[in-house]
């Protein structure tokens, strides 16, 4: 009752900045952040507390800003990271009892150093005044999938759902564990419970129509609605550059590839798990899909400029060297290629951070194989798919169907791999 009646800030300005802010990128939000839209809450945030160097939960915001910048990708430099911990310690200087600030330091300890341990021990304090609140049941348990514990993460986000029932993030987070532990029967009705709370959701449509794809290499219902959406909702058509890539990559269609290339408005593209490649990238392998190997070329030494500036910027982040491994595979600098993706599970092994960690292995596998180590290829990818929580990224559907693995194609252990994954009856 105390915390609901004080007020935030005495300076309205700043809590019209707080408020703009917030609803760029709310923690728990439905969508995953952007770039753009993390750098404009950052500098919003930093007005409101210029105005009003007391505004605690307008530094607990920032904390987390700063580390969802950090944590993606977007800027994983030593400058960030001590943006988000001079938020932090602020935020705890103000208020060093409330659970506010420790979920804050949670988040930081967990995205900003994967300091697991403290970063539970930091939520334990928070729920001693936020003793019901989801988000701590949440962090939990993206913490304890990152330490391997899938039963016990999975266990507190059901928690979490019991405790806010009809909160849509945590029906997203609960429906994503069930697809990455291939238990895809259970995302189903989840996805349909979020869909009667906010009809239309293009995200929730597009993951529930996509779950085909992953789990029996069936690509008709997610075709189906990403044409729906192209054709009566063109507004949302940038939302659906991710899937529709996919399922053109999927089909070998190369028209369409390019259509949804362009529909995008982003300078990098994530394909699925953590990894982003440059739209140059996308185009190469477009480019080699339908056999214009010079075309291709062209934009894959494009795109490794790119790509390198970026390792250049941030050499301790795992997935910028993937993209770069990648890349040099498909230029046939072998070598290098083979290096920077062992310097990926380097950076990030799965002893590390079990989620992430499978997922660089199995980047390292399709550097493997575009790089002629067939037999080094199938080693590591089997390796990486004996960690559970790979069935998004490493899922049946996308091993069958996209052109990263076609060097593998037909190879046995390859395809005893894929068949492996294949859901009774196929």
């Amino acid at each position: 009752k105390t915390e609901i009646e004080g007020l935030p800030t005495s300076d309205i300005t700043a809590f019209d900045l707080y408020t703009h802010a917030k609803n760029l990128n709310l923690p728990g939000s439905f969508n995953n952040p952007e770039k753009k839209e993390l750098l404009e809450q950052a500098d919003l945030l930093s007005q409101a507390i210029g105005r009003d160097p007391s505004f605690f939960q307008a530094y607990c915001l920032l904390t987390w800003d700063h580390d969802q910048l950090y944590f993606y990708g977007f800027d994983h430099t030593p400058a960030r990271l001590a943006l988000a911990e001079t938020a932090v310690e602020t935020a705890l200087r103000l208020r060093p009892d409330a659970g506010e600030a420790h979920l804050a330091r949670a988040e930081n300890l967990y995205r900003g150093y994967r300091n697991y341990n403290r970063a539970l021990a930091e939520l334990e304090i928070a729920r001693h005044t936020l003793p019901n609140d989801a988000r701590i049941l949440q962090l939990m348990a993206f913490i304890q999938r990152r330490q391997g514990h899938w039963e016990e993460s999975t266990r507190n986000l059901e928690r979490a759902l019991e405790l806010d029932p009809r909160g849509t993030f945590t029906l997203q987070q609960m429906a994503w564990q069930y697809v990455f532990v291939r238990r895809y029967a259970e995302a189903k009705p989840l996805l349909a419970r979020l869909l009667a709370i906010e009809p239309m959701h293009v995200g929730t449509e597009l993951l529930l129509a996509s779950i085909d794809f992953r789990s029996k290499a069936d690509d008709r219902p997610l075709h189906q609605m990403i044409d729906s959406i192209r054709f009566t909702n063109p507004a949302a058509i940038p939302k659906i550059v991710e899937p529709w890539l996919h399922f053109a990559l999927a089909k070998r269609d190369a028209a369409a590839a390019r259509a949804a290339l362009q529909a995008s408005r982003e300078d990098s593209i994530n394909l699925g798990g953590d990894v982003y490649f440059s739209r140059r990238f996308i185009d190469g392998m477009i480019s080699k899909m339908s056999g214009d190997h010079v075309a291709a070329n062209v934009a894959f030494a494009a795109a490794r400029i790119e790509q390198e500036r970026a390792v250049q910027a941030q050499p301790e982040f795992a997935p910028a060297w993937c993209a770069l491994g990648l890349t040099d595979a498909m230029l046939g600098r072998k070598e290098e290629a083979v290096s920077e993706g062992r310097r990926a599970a380097e950076l990030l092994p799965v002893e590390k951070d079990a989620f992430t960690g499978p997922e660089m292995l199995g980047y390292l596998a399709m550097i493997d194989a575009w790089t002629g180590k067939k037999e080094l290829a199938c080693q590591q990818l089997a390796f990486a798919l004996r960690f559970q929580g790979q069935g998004d990224s490493l899922s049946y559907g996308k091993l069958k169907l996209l052109p990263f693995w076609d060097p593998l194609r037909g190879d046995p252990c390859f395809e005893q791999i894929v068949a492996s994954l294949a859901p009774s009856g196929n």
